[in-house]
């Protein structure tokens, strides 16, 4: 998808606020406690995803993410299909207070082609 530039750069600010993880420790973080935050759109979600992740949408995150995840030192991983709308969703996420954002690097795409 082409992004217009004022999203992009909107997208490329946010990811120099947060941390990005590598799709291979997903799991292992995952595994300690970790949440994988799937902030796509529910019908994304339903045609494929990391197994035990939440659903909140990008659009709903910041009304809704405090009930679901009250706790402001949970370690989130954010994802999208690659970076953009992680790295938006992870910034947010701090800003709001929560002190372990993340997005995984390359999003579900990078996350998949670890597990073909």
């Amino acid at each position: 998808m082409k992004y217009t530039e004022k999203f992009q750069a909107l997208a490329d600010h946010a990811m120099s606020q947060v941390n990005s993880i590598a799709p291979d420790i997903v799991d292992e973080r995952i595994a300690g406690g970790a949440i994988a935050l799937d902030i796509r759109d529910p019908d994304e979600h339903l045609q494929g995803h990391i197994p035990g992740s939440l659903n909140i949408s990008r659009g709903k995150l910041e009304m809704i993410v405090e009930s679901k995840i009250p706790d402001l030192n949970t370690e989130i991983i954010c994802y999208c299909n690659a970076n953009n709308r992680g790295a938006l969703s992870a910034a947010a996420l701090k800003q709001m207070g929560y002190l372990r954002a993340t997005y995984i690097s390359n999003g579900l795409i990078a996350y998949k082609k670890l597990k073909a």
